[in-house]
């Protein structure tokens, strides 16, 4: 991403956990309009109130960290809503953005977009090679169809919309109580993607994460 630090820039899903990360990082590089909003006001699933928002509030970079997350368990009681969801979201914010005119955003995925049992190290080229694991395949397909969203627009439109699957996330703060499992694991930094400038230190607050 582009070191203008007067920029607006939206971060979508910035009270989750890999969000609310991207805020502090972007802050510490001195962006000055950094530009959230919870879910009273804007519902990311309403297309018109997206639309209205990306043009009302001159929006030049997407950082775009919302999903409809959760673990095994969730991902098993409401795959409807996991895929139904994200589907959503994801189209009304890329479409919107789009139709807005900014030219940059970056798209997190995740590490279920691969195949089971794909060879180690993963390569990107391994996407779509062959079964997705079952217990998230309506999320990971949600994200799948993210990625190729951006990727259509950047081959129809000359877009630079970046995707990055992150393999897993850690935190230093535990959950509070009663709220479903996240992403165990390690973290590697988003902007380790190729071009993008937000990067950094996995000063990782664990919140929840569905934003």
């Amino acid at each position: 991403m582009s070191r203008q630090l007067s920029e607006r820039i939206f971060v979508a899903g910035h009270k989750g956990m890999v969000g609310s990360a991207i805020v502090r990082r972007l802050q510490a590089l001195g962006y000055t309009n950094i530009v959230t909003c919870d879910r009273a006001q804007l519902n990311l699933l309403d297309q018109r109130s997206v639309e209205d928002f990306f043009r009302e509030a001159n929006i030049q970079q997407v950082y775009m960290a919302a999903a409809k997350v959760g673990g095994i368990h969730a991902n098993n009681t409401y795959p409807a809503e996991f895929i139904y969801e994200n589907l959503m979201l994801q189209a009304n914010i890329v479409q919107a953005a789009h139709r807005n005119d900014v030219q940059k955003m970056l798209f997190l995925g995740s590490s279920c977009i691969y195949p089971v049992g794909v060879q180690q190290p993963m390569a990107e080229e391994a996407l779509l090679t062959g079964v997705l694991e079952p217990t998230n395949e309506p999320y990971a397909i949600a994200k799948i169809a993210g990625i190729k969203l951006c990727e259509s627009y950047n081959r129809q439109y000359g877009r630079d919309y970046r995707c990055h699957a992150h393999q897993s996330v850690w935190a230093t703060r535990q959950l509070p109580p009663g709220k479903l499992s996240r992403h165990p694991g390690a973290f590697t930094p988003f902007p380790r993607c190729r071009g993008a400038e937000c990067g950094g230190g996995g000063d990782l607050g664990q919140r929840d994460a569905d934003a």
